[in-house]
């Protein structure tokens, strides 16, 4: 069981008045490369009701997060001034941020924070040990605070420090509000899905996904299949996509994940036309049908029958899962079915759950009226996949309590 002998930050008997209270958040967002500015702040509102309950039961909020890939090293191109100013723009919080992340420097500060005030730490990936899940950068961590929370659920499949290391320190440790949030409602999507139930799944590479295929076809009702990965199992099952991104390596899988389906009675629907252009840099493309597509050309999009096709399965679902995209959908010229298939979505009574990563932010792009009859949007493509897999996530393994 997920949540099983983890406790919960929310306890009501649980007193926060003047303890520092270390918040692992997922604050991993994308920043403007010109003026270093946060472009989606998905993330920092995703954490607010947890860091707003903590702060209102008069806590110091000691708040850590990784940016970026800095690999072990400072780099002002990954440091969390922006983020800081974010969130404070959003909170109307003074958030201190100490230089150092770890020792004297960041121990003054939060000694010196008034109950219900903010000090994010700088980028937890700027040593080494974070990644490396180092014991003692770990120790440096617990020094900081006396409670540990985690709600980065974007981060609880990565075995570092602050999720897997830090919190088997820690005697009072909890799971976030929206960490719970997001197990709860993919809970709902592999243990006993209403059906029926359609999956559609996106994205480049098949063998990323082959897991998640697995577990859901035990469950599912149809598994709609789009992107690259569509290009894969229609190659495996004979068409000629041309230049299209195919992996090669993963046709035979692909077969058997094919006959797999048809062992398993679920309706497997796969691209029947697509868009296609020379490039990805291309700025318009043309839909032909799979037996069709020009030499020299590559698939960038699914079709309209196709988006037709997959909309009606939604249109009849009862509960949806979707993780990755049609297509490139970065590029307006191949953002149609992706977008449209949002808006199937939107409009669909079925209880519907994004599997956060590019897939949330193409939800996001279809606008704030589709945004707001979606389910649940995940906040974590990678975790978001593993937890549907099955696959024991460390930043819930190590929340939980003994016995």
């Amino acid at each position: 069981m997920p949540l099983e002998r983890i406790r919960f930050i929310d306890e009501p008997e649980l007193d926060l008045e003047g303890q520092r209270v270390f918040v692992r958040v997922d604050f991993n967002v994308p920043l403007d490369k010109k003026s270093g500015a946060v472009v989606d702040d998905e993330r920092i509102r995703a954490a607010l009701p947890t860091l707003k309950h903590i702060a209102d039961a008069g806590a110091k909020l000691v708040l850590a997060s990784h940016l970026g890939r800095p690999k072990g090293k400072r780099n002002s191109a990954y440091d969390m001034e922006a983020v800081g100013t974010r969130l404070s723009e959003l909170t109307g919080w003074d958030v201190h941020m100490p230089e150092d992340l770890v020792g004297d420097g960041p121990l003054k500060v939060i000694s010196d924070l008034r109950p219900g005030r903010v000090c994010l730490l700088e980028n937890l990936r700027f040593d080494p040990g974070e990644e490396k899940n180092d014991p003692s950068f770990a120790k440096q961590l617990a020094a900081l605070c006396d409670y540990y929370v985690n709600d980065a659920f974007g981060a609880a499949h990565r075995a570092h420090a602050s999720v897997d290391a830090l919190p088997r320190l820690m005697r009072e440790r909890f799971m976030g509000l929206l960490m719970r949030s997001e197990v709860q409602a993919l809970e709902q999507i592999v243990k006993n899905p209403a059906k029926p139930f359609v999956a559609i799944l996106g994205g480049a590479k098949v063998a990323d996904k082959l897991g998640v295929i697995e577990r859901l076809l035990g469950k599912c009702t149809t598994l709609c299949i789009g992107g690259a990965m569509g290009n894969t199992l229609l190659a495996a099952q004979g068409a000629d996509l041309r230049a299209s991104r195919v992996e090669q390596g993963e046709l035979a899988r692909g077969r058997s994940l094919l006959a797999r389906a048809s062992e398993f009675g679920v309706e497997l629907l796969l691209p029947s036309d697509v868009v296609v252009a020379e490039s990805p840099e291309a700025s318009t493309g043309e839909a032909v049908s799979i037996s069709a597509i020009p030499a020299g050309q590559m698939a960038l999009d699914v079709g309209p029958a196709t988006l037709e096709a997959f909309a009606a399965r939604i249109e009849q679902a009862k509960t949806v899962f979707w993780n990755g995209p049609m297509g490139l959908f970065e590029n307006p010229a191949f953002a149609a079915g992706t977008l449209g298939l949002a808006r199937a979505l939107a409009n669909s009574a079925a209880y519907s759950v994004i599997g956060g990563g590019d897939s949330a932010a193409a939800v996001r792009r279809a606008g704030a009226e589709v945004v707001e009859k979606i389910g649940f949007i995940s906040t974590g493509g990678g975790a978001a996949l593993e937890l549907c897999e099955g696959r024991n996530l460390p930043g819930i393994e190590s929340l939980r309590m003994p016995g």
